[in-house]
């Protein structure tokens, strides 16, 4: 049995090629997955791919203001209401916008992506930690960039941005890390690191390019998947590396 079998996970910024893989990588390992973006035509795509694809899946699409706290509070208690317990929640609201040079940095962009990259993760942290913290196998997985560790000079705005939701995650790992200090560890925050993502239709727009050091979005959902089955303690408030460190 896979250890997310039986497990109810929610996924934020479902709709594109990464949430796409992930929904599939879930739902085939038994999981109930709840998805949510803010485009409801691409995240109903994506959902009916994932409930054709494993055929007695239960795979829920749900549009939600992640940029709203109430909404996503509500978001996450009705999950649970509805289920009857909640195991993961899988940040994959994304965002870039860089320059050429630092001193041609925009602003307008960190306004952007402070929105999308850390707002997101507070609300989505904030509404879900209890119902992760009542899991006996609850999760909170960040996706990261390496861009965070090594800001380059036109990257500034999605690099700070980056880390500041890293740095938000690792504070959710010290919740967990508290709250089963007595009864032992069973939720977990974790940060997984990529370069940048790769899929097929890139690919095939650029069938020369190498993409080194990208990673594939099904190798992603197969890291994503594989934190159920390693202790909480051995994940918790680390960042997985699935590209070469800076």
């Amino acid at each position: 049995m896979s250890a997310l079998d039986g497990a109810v996970v929610a996924v934020a910024g479902a709709a594109g090629p990464a949430g796409r893989a992930t929904l599939l990588r879930l739902a085939e390992a038994g999981a109930t997955v709840v998805a949510c973006d803010a485009d409801a035509a691409r995240l109903a795509e994506a959902v009916d791919a994932a409930r054709y694809a494993h055929g007695g899946a239960t795979v829920i699409g749900d549009t939600v203001d992640l940029l709203d706290l109430d909404a996503t509070r509500e978001w996450a208690t009705r999950t649970e209401k509805e289920f009857g317990r909640i195991d993961g929640l899988v940040h994959l609201v994304g965002g870039w916008r860089g320059s050429a040079t630092f001193a041609e940095t925009d602003l307008a962009d960190w306004d952007l992506l402070e929105k999308l990259l850390i707002r997101t993760v507070q609300h989505t942290s904030l509404a879900f930690q209890a119902g992760l913290q009542r899991s006996d196998r609850g999760r909170y997985l960040l996706i990261s960039a390496a861009g965070a560790s090594k800001p380059t000079a036109g990257n500034a705005a999605y690099a700070a941005s980056k880390a500041a939701a890293e740095a938000w995650t690792l504070a959710l790992g010290d919740a967990f890390r508290k709250a089963g200090a007595e009864q032992g560890l069973t939720s977990a925050a974790a940060i997984l690191v990529v370069k940048a993502l790769v899929h097929d239709a890139m690919r095939a727009e650029r069938p020369n390019a190498k993409f080194a050091g990208f990673t594939d979005v099904k190798e992603l959902a197969e890291a994503i998947a594989g934190v159920w089955e390693r202790p909480a303690g051995e994940v918790n408030g680390n960042r997985l590396w699935l590209t070469e460190k800076p």
